[in-house]
Order: C-alpha cells, then structure tokens, then sequence
C-alpha cells in the first residue's frame, strides 16, 4: 500500500510536473504567440513605415517635379517679363524719340507759324504803309507837293566825293529859294563881309549855279560850308531840289528864307526830318524887314524909338506865327525861327558886340553846339 501511494503520490506529482510543464508550454505559447503578433505588428508598422516613406517619395518626386515646372514656368515667366521689359524700354525709347520728334515738330510748327505771322503782320504793315502811302501821294498830288525820292548808297557814295565830304570835319549847307541871301549868310557865319577877299560872290540874282564848298575862315574850326543853288533857278524844280543838290549828306542844314515861307522851305525841312538831319529855320534881312514895316506905319520921317521897337516886336510875332502856321500845316515838329541880320552875325561871329541884334548870338550858339555834340556822339 505504501508502494501504491507512494506511487500514487508519484505519478501526482508527475502529473503536477505535467500541469506545470504544460502551464509553461501554454505560457511559452502565449507568449510566443504575443512576440510573434507584436512581430507583425511592428512588421506592419515598418511596412506601412516603408509605405508612407515611398508614398513622401513619391509626393517629394512630385513636389520635384513641380518646383522643376514652377522653376521653368518663372524662368519662362521671367524671360517674356525681360522681353516684355525690353520692349516696353524699345516702346519707351521711340515714344521718347516719337514725342522729341513731335516737340521739333512743334518747335518748328511754332516758329512757322510765328514766320507766317510775322510775314502776315509784315505784309499787313505793308500793305498799311502802302496805303497810307497812297493816301499820302494822293493827298500831296491834289495839294501839288510832288513825291520824296530816296537816294540808293551808291548815290550817297557819289555824291560825298562829289561835294568833297571828309570825315573828321562838320558839314553846314546853307539852302533855300534863290535870292534868299545864302551866300551873305555863309559869310557872315565865317565872319566875312560880302566884299572880303575868299568870300562866297554875291548879288541881287541867283550867283550860285552848283553847290560851293567853304572852309571856314578860321583854321582851327572843323566847319565846312556849302552855298546850294537856290531853288527855283536853272532847271531845279522845288520837289527835286533835296535830292538832285546831295543835301541828304550834310550833318547839319540851315533853310533860310526871306520874304516868305515857302513850299520849297517845307520841302526841305520835311526830307531832313526823314534823314534825321538837324536843320535850323533862319530868316534873312531883318533889319530892312523891320525898315520896311516901320515905312509902312509911319513913313520915313515921323519914326522914332518907340515906332521902331513896335516895328520890330511885330516884324518878330508875325514871322514866329507864320513859321509856326507852316510847320503845322506840313504836318511838321514845331521848331525855332531865327531871325538874323548879316553884318550883325558877322560882328557876332568875331566875338563883337553889337549895338542891337536879333536872334544872332542864340543861332551861332545852337548851329555850333549842334556841331560840338555830333562831333562828341560820333567819337
């Protein structure tokens, strides 16, 4: 009995061995069974690893490939932008070439237009001066005043050796109507007496058939005179008489008249003013001027100092008044008329004293200042 439990008891325990080798093997089991699912699982987890890595490859071979096509798309981009840039500077250079070429255009538009204007304007006051000219020659024809001839520079050439014109000197011509006394004039202002020796002739007709030049009787003065012909004589009609006698080359004129003021005077004085010539109005003779009125209002006898000053205050109001009367009605600048006496300018002119005089002293003064200031101009 003891062998058959301690049998018993044997195989009990082998049979506990039994349960726990088979706990084990069930535990081995379990446990193997558990590696190999967590084995699986992280050979899942590797390939969806390895899945997920290829499907970035892809999507980085993707984005590759985008960024090459984004990269050719902008160089593409960037070249049109260039070309595009580079036309847009070619537009730009030929609007800049196209508007330098319009504002010449322009220029020259403008400065055509100012041309034709001028030209218009100019043809305007053409066609004005022309008109008035007309009117003027019209006006002068119905009033006989004959027309103004303009001497060309050859003429002006000529005419200067002709009367022996020198720079340097100041030329006085001496003009007017024959018997106005001219040539007692000239020697009066170069201090000479009709009958002094180198004195220009004199006589009650016209002595003077071309212009004679003067030099004046005092070597240290510039002055030349010259004795023109007096109008009205020989074949000299008073509308020629400024021009065929070279008067335009004087630098200064005096228009001297006796009796009256004529149309051969304002003829004169009317060429000067459009040569810009100064001139000086002289009317000769005064002294027997006066004598005569003074006959008129008293007769020869009954004169005394009172008579002779009354004769002498209207002799001078009614030549100031008839001087000034002409001038207006020329259409003439107002201007002094100096009346003179020759014997009397003679004494003057040597620094004399006269006992009575006119307007002597105040002409010399006024003809040799006119003198004095040109000669100072011109230097």
């Amino acid at each position: 009995m003891a062998e058959i439990g301690w049998r018993i008891q044997q195989q009990q325990q082998a049979l506990e061995v039994a349960v726990a080798d088979q706990a084990r093997a069930e535990q081995a089991r379990q446990n193997a069974e558990e590696a190999f699912r967590q084995s699986e699982e992280q050979r899942r987890r590797m390939e969806e690893s390895a899945r997920r890595q290829e499907e970035e490859l892809v999507r980085a071979e993707d984005a590759r490939r985008r960024a090459e096509e984004q990269s050719r798309r902008a160089d593409e981009d960037r070249r049109r932008a260039d070309e595009q840039r580079r036309q847009a500077e070619n537009d730009a250079r030929r609007a800049d070439e196209e508007r330098a070429r319009a504002a010449e255009e322009a220029q020259r538009a403008q400065q055509e237009r100012e041309k034709a204007d001028q030209a218009r304007r100019e043809a305007e006051r053409a066609a004005a001066d022309a008109r008035a000219a007309r009117e003027e020659a019209e006006k002068n024809l119905r009033e006989g005043i004959r027309p103004i001839i303009i001497p060309t520079q050859a003429q002006f050439r000529a005419t200067k050796l002709r009367l022996q014109y020198k720079e340097g000197l100041f030329h006085f011509a001496v003009a007017g109507i024959a018997g106005s006394g001219k040539s007692s004039l000239i020697n009066a202002f170069r201090g000479l007496r009709n009958k002094d020796s180198g004195a220009a002739p004199t006589g009650i007709v016209e002595t003077t058939s071309v212009i004679a030049r003067y030099p004046d009787s005092n070597p240290a003065n510039p002055f030349v005179w010259y004795d023109v012909p007096g109008a009205g004589t020989l074949s000299i009609p008073d509308w020629q008489y400024f021009t065929d006698q070279g008067l335009y080359i004087f630098d200064c004129i005096v228009v001297l008249f006796d009796n009256r003021f004529t149309a051969t005077d304002i003829a004169i004085l009317r060429n000067c003013a459009r040569f810009q010539i100064p001139t000086y109005i002289v009317r000769s003779k005064s002294k027997q001027h006066v004598q005569n009125i003074l006959e008129d209002m008293l007769g020869e006898d009954d004169a005394d100092a009172a008579a002779k000053n009354t004769a002498r205050e209207k002799y001078i109001r009614e030549t100031r008044a008839s001087v000034e009367r002409n001038l207006k009605a020329a259409g003439l600048a107002e201007q002094p008329v100096y009346m003179v006496d020759k014997e009397t300018l003679a004494q003057v002119v040597k620094g004399r004293e006269p006992r009575e005089y006119f307007d002597e002293w105040v002409l010399l003064r006024d003809v040799l200042g006119e003198a004095r200031r040109r000669r100072v101009v011109e230097n």
